[in-house]
């Protein structure tokens, strides 16, 4: 359905969204594949303080997923799992 909200981005996906400007940077002409690799080192190199952010981010996400799917839910009276 088109018009249903959105998921919810993971904590992975609002770092990556962050950063990947910054690595398209410092390696000019990089594939997309080496981009996701290298965003995908980072992310693991990061410890618990360095990911709490996007930690916060995604669970605020979440939370706004859930309202506007329960909202969906009741103006349409379409259930989504």
């Amino acid at each position: 359905d088109p018009n249903a909200p959105k998921r919810g981005l993971s904590a992975y996906m609002f770092f990556a969204n962050e950063q990947r400007e910054n690595v398209r940077d410092e390696n000019p002409g990089i594939s997309f594949g080496q981009v996701g690799k290298i965003l995908g080192e980072r992310w693991k190199a990061l410890n618990d303080k360095q990911r709490a952010p996007y930690e916060a981010k995604a669970a605020a996400d979440k939370k706004r997923y859930e309202d506007e799917k329960q909202a969906y839910q009741v103006s349409t009276d379409v259930y989504y799992p």
